[in-house]
């Protein structure tokens, strides 16, 4: 199956930015919607931004204007931009690819802290 790792996780004071990658293997990642979820504490997963295999982005109002979804065909990952962060972003971000050819895949996840 297809497997992701999330990278480009810390910490960052509000207003930072921080980008994310989700990177795959065993798979073109670029044939598939692919999804950004993230969980913080007390909370439930919550879909954060998405990219559909043509490059149709649908983001939550808690993130839009703030972060950007977008892909790199050639080196088989999918970034998300997170800028203007607040304490509220703080949470566990996750990749998903729910369609995958076997099956509904996750990342194990990269912790973003904003704080001051």
């Amino acid at each position: 199956q297809v497997q992701l790792v999330e990278s480009g996780g810390g910490l960052v004071q509000p207003g930072g930015s921080l980008r994310l990658s989700c990177a795959a293997s065993g798979s073109i990642l670029g044939r598939y919607y692919v999804g950004w979820y993230r969980q913080a504490p007390g909370k439930q997963r919550e879909l954060v931004a998405s990219i559909t295999s043509i490059g149709i982005t649908n983001y939550a109002d808690a993130v839009k204007g703030r972060f950007t979804i977008s892909r790199d065909n050639g080196k088989n990952t999918v970034y998300l931009q997170m800028n203007s962060l607040k304490p509220e972003d703080t949470a566990v971000y996750y990749c998903n690819v729910p369609y995958a050819f076997s099956g509904d895949i996750w990342g194990q996840g990269t912790q973003v802290t904003v704080s001051s």
